[in-house]
């Protein structure tokens, strides 16, 4: 009896893993195989699936798409729903390569700071042109979006920005994945809270309060999403260092900081948090969720819906069944720079990170499945998150 009390409870673990990490392909051991399957196929149903990667993919991978070897996968983290995009650009947050080694026993989280300088290849949405050049990373997201709505602005924004990754890595690849940070409220808001610790006291841009105790925008923000100006009579939300169990309202808000963090982190920092947050979440959802006959399926629905993958041709559950093996303590979180700000300022771009040498030499050992290598001796580009 408590065998079979066991396994009932490991099956949705494996489906939080998998809509979580396994949409993003990853996933954690355990379960039987017929009741394994069965709740991988389920869990996956509800993940949004697109054609994200487009031309970027050459043909003969697509036909030949096999779960062999080591695998790249490209995340983007965006801060709008689909349903919001109506033709304006959309830049992305946060960008993230996931390498997957050859036995996929190991998993590396790399963050592209979205200031990264540049070069973005020319590319036709089919309703405006970029004729090509060098700017920060996260523009080419946008400039694949410009004009279009909903799911067709994310297909063709992650397209350029899959061809500008390639073009920065030789990196084509092998699946994708768009979060949507606005979508993690409604996770946040089935599990009634989220508990982390906050590592460096953080002030907000974008939620405060006035004289009247009013919600309201502390600072006046610039299209580009950095911080313009004060706003006078209004008193920014603090985030002060220490244990915080955040709301989901105070969740998105945070993980959405950058430009007034004490350490002054800027992007590295943000992405810190993020990665912070996607932790505290899975931990939350195991905790208070798991064993819930009514908290669980909304959960996974949540999950689901929060994010929009390109499988690369190959099924979403297989995806997870294929990388059981890669369990959340081996997943490594990697800084670009050693997580040490670079900037220049450059005419028309303003200020711009620019990757290292030593971070050049980071991307070209994913592409050779060396990354463990590079780590030895470079210990400082791992993140402690």
């Amino acid at each position: 009896m408590r065998t079979t009390s066991k396994r009932r409870r490991r099956t949705p673990r494996w489906a939080l893993w998998t809509v979580v990490f396994g949409s993003l392909l990853l996933v954690a051991g355990g379960g039987g195989a017929i009741g394994l399957n069965a709740t991988v196929a389920a869990a996956t149903s509800s993940v949004g699936q697109e054609s994200l990667l487009g031309s970027a993919k050459p043909a003969e991978e697509k036909k030949n798409a096999s779960l062999d070897g080591e695998k790249n996968l490209l995340l983007v983290g965006i801060d709008q729903r689909p349903s919001q995009i109506n033709g304006e650009p959309l830049r992305s947050d946060s960008i993230i390569l996931l390498h997957i080694n050859k036995d996929h026993s190991s998993g590396y989280m790399i963050s592209l700071p979205r200031d990264s300088y540049v070069y973005i290849p020319a590319y036709d949405n089919g309703k405006q042109k970029w004729a090509g050049g060098k700017t920060k990373i996260n523009a080419a997201f946008a400039f694949g979006t410009r004009g279009l709505k909903g799911n067709e602005a994310l297909q063709h924004g992650f397209e350029l920005l899959t061809m500008t990754v390639k073009e920065l890595t030789g990196i084509t690849p092998d699946a994708g994945a768009i979060i949507d940070f606005q979508g993690f409220r409604d996770v946040v808001n089935v599990l009634g809270k989220v508990c982390m610790y906050v590592d460096t006291t953080t002030k907000s841009i974008h939620l405060g309060k006035d004289s009247k105790g009013n919600t309201a925008k502390p600072f006046v923000i610039n299209p580009d999403g950095t911080l313009k100006s004060k706003i006078s009579g209004v008193t920014p939300n603090t985030y002060t260092k220490g244990n915080h169990c955040f709301t989901p309202g105070q969740a998105l808000d945070f993980v959405r900081q950058r430009d007034l963090l004490a350490d002054n982190s800027l992007d590295y920092g943000r992405q810190r948090h993020q990665q912070q947050f996607f932790k505290a979440i899975i931990n939350q959802a195991l905790k208070d969720g798991l064993d819930s006959p009514t908290k669980l399926p909304k959960l996974l629905s949540a999950f689901g819906k929060a994010m929009t993958v390109d499988n690369g041709g190959i099924d979403l559950a297989d995806w997870a069944l294929s990388m059981r093996s890669l369990k959340p303590d081996k997943l490594i979180t990697i800084k670009t720079n050693a997580g040490k700000l670079n900037s220049e300022n450059v005419p028309g771009s303003g200020s711009v990170e620019l990757l290292s040498d030593d971070s050049m030499t980071l991307l070209k050992s994913i592409k050779k499945d060396q990354i463990d290598t590079f780590l030895l001796s470079h210990p400082d580009f791992i993140a402690n998150s």
